[in-house]
């Protein structure tokens, strides 16, 4: 885990390496200026000799700016490594994230990934800050003021080594029990995430329904929850702070006391006796400190944890070592091809499936809910992996190209479809970065998009918002079939993307794509029979296997489940009327 997570402190290596210099400066002096304060004490002021006062009073000076400034600079390297570490990790996960499988994805929930990005990177970015600071200064100060201390008088040290024991038990016993708590607390942080992700994109469904009421309590729920775990995580560790006051004070008493008699017995001048004063303070702070440290630490060990469980998972799709980076047609062939989500034969999405499709062909699909419509199209494009059997394209199984370069040439609207902000005309360069003006307007006016575009009064350059939500769900849909058309592809997937624009448009639409791309693969996945009876053939999918394959006018004789989709429609019980 450590390993993983260092190698992205990359290109502030030098701060890291700095930030422990500095501190290990700053740490000699706050071990001398203790031993000036002594000497200014017992030959300046108990001999009223103001030479010697003026001189250690100089060097205290001297020493106490030079720590100030050791101090400062190592505050601010490390607050640089620490920034630049949390970066690097940022950009480590979500370069990994973006490399993902659609079954990596499914194994972490969309609110898990954000909370990793943003909650977990930022306590480990604490805790390593505190790490390069704090984890060398304390140990050092607390050796070395050990040391000072016993060379000033050992029978008076012994004290410490009777109250370290009592200060390491009760830290371990803190963390011991607060760990597991705050993993949970971390763990519900996805579950918040989730809910407040989940209304906002439904915001508009939660108050058509007058829901937001039930959903402020979901949200009370689990901020709830969040509450009385960390409460309770909070709780264990404040006893770190009565441990520690506890050892303060019981060392200070014993110091005073026995300190007084050495004193007395002149084996303890009264500066020895002020330094160990502040020797003291500077041992039981060291260890207040450390234990900060591995508060910490406790917290970000959890969230180091589950952020290498990302770094740590492997794409499921890989290119081979010597890929395929021409794709000769649009040819599709289907060999004894099985699918199951959960990659287990037992539990099949997509049943035993052999299809051959010829390049240039329009492949209708219909089928009931649940039927592995989307899920046969998605094997294509290597969103999954076949679990048995072999998809080809052009001869070739799809495993054998390069990944990059097979969804350069396979084009897919999906059934949700997704714009990002920014303008309409930076949306529909996605499927081509070097398209010209020309080229937009060309493609939109086949995906019949133009007509609404020129009504806006910035035209191509209207500004879309995030998730596409200021315009409706047909002109959504027609910018992303405009947005796949530009990339010409060997084969286009319209994964029912017409659902939402009426059947006039719909054909309009069919006819501008036979014109555009005649040489395509195209794949209609529909749920009215119009999108898709004029396809060259058309399969019925039923319960993840291929039912039946045919021309509409064939089907329409020999299958009852197309037979009874086109008799519903055509009867106005379905989606839309033929």
């Amino acid at each position: 885990m450590l390993k993983k997570l260092l190698a992205n402190v990359g290109d502030y290596k030098k701060e890291s390496l700095i930030t422990p210099l500095f501190v290990t400066g700053e740490v000699t002096l706050d071990i001398i200026i203790p031993l000036l304060m002594a000497m200014m004490i017992d030959k300046g002021i108990e001999t009223k000799n103001i030479n010697e006062i003026l001189k250690y009073g100089g060097l205290l000076f001297v020493s106490a700016l030079i720590a100030l400034y050791l101090g400062a600079m190592s505050g601010r390297y490390a607050a640089v490594a620490s920034a630049g570490f949390a970066r690097n990790l940022r950009n480590s996960l979500f370069n990994r994230v973006q490399g993902f499988s659609f079954s990596n994805i499914d194994r972490f929930s969309t609110s898990s990934l954000i909370t990793r990005m943003t909650t977990d990177v930022t306590n480990v970015q604490n805790a390593y800050q505190m790490v390069i600071r704090i984890l060398v200064r304390s140990p050092l100060i607390f050796i070395f003021s050990l040391a000072m201390a016993f060379t000033i008088n050992k029978d008076l040290s012994l004290i410490y080594l009777a109250v370290i024991p009592f200060l390491i038990i009760g830290l371990a016993v803190v963390i011991y029990f607060a760990h597991p708590k705050f993993e949970r607390v971390f763990r519900i942080y996805d579950k918040l995430n989730n809910v407040v992700q989940e209304n906002l994109q439904g915001i508009r469904v939660v108050k058509s329904y007058v829901r937001e009421d039930h959903e402020k309590e979901k949200f009370q729920e689990v901020s709830k929850e969040i509450y009385q775990n960390f409460s309770i995580a909070q709780s264990i560790v404040a006893f770190n702070n009565p441990i520690l006051q506890t050892a303060v004070y019981t060392c200070m008493l014993l110091i005073s006391w026995l300190g007084a008699k050495f004193v007395v017995g002149s084996s303890l001048t009264t500066g020895e006796l002020v330094s160990m004063f502040t020797y003291t303070m500077q041992i039981l702070m060291s260890l207040n400190m450390l234990s900060m440290v591995f508060v910490m630490v406790l917290i970000a060990r959890t969230s180091a944890e589950r952020i290498t469980e990302v770094l740590s998972e492997e794409s499921d799709i890989k290119n081979t070592d010597n890929p395929l980076f021409d794709v000769a047609d649009g040819s599709v062939n289907f060999k004894d091809v099985l699918f199951s989500y959960a990659n287990d034969t037992e539990k099949l999405a997509l049943k035993k499936t052999d299809l051959t499709i010829h390049s240039g062909e329009v492949i209708g699909i219909v089928g009931g809910t649940g039927s592995s419509k989307s899920t046969l199209v998605q094997l294509i494009p290597r969103l999954y992996d076949a679990t048995e059997g072999a998809v080809e394209i052009a001869g070739h199984n799809v495993k054998e190209y390069d990944l990059e370069a097979l969804r350069d040439q396979v084009s897919m609207v999906l059934q949700k479809n997704v714009l990002f902000t920014g303008t309409i005309k930076e949306n529909l360069r996605w499927g081509n970065e070097e398209a010209t003006d020309e080229d937009l307007i060309r493609v939109c006016k086949i995906a019949q998009a133009d007509g609404f575009i020129q009504e806006f009064p910035d035209k191509y350059d209207t500004l879309i918002s995030q998730g596409g939500n200021n315009v409706s769900g047909g002109q959504k849909q027609r910018i992303c079939i405009a947005r796949a058309l530009l990339k010409k592809p060997k084969i286009l997937i319209l994964d029912d993307s017409t659902s939402a624009v009426d059947t006039k448009t719909d054909r309009l639409i069919r006819e501008g794509m036979r014109q555009e791309i005649p040489g395509t693969t195209t794949f209609i996945i529909g749920q009215r029979v119009s999108s898709i009876e004029d396809s060259d053939r058309i399969i019925v999918m039923d319960k993840g296997a291929v039912n039946a394959v045919g021309t509409h006018d064939e089907l329409l004789e020999t299958n009852q489940i197309y037979q009874e989709v086109y008799e519903s429609q055509v009867k106005g019980f379905g989606v839309e009327n033929v």
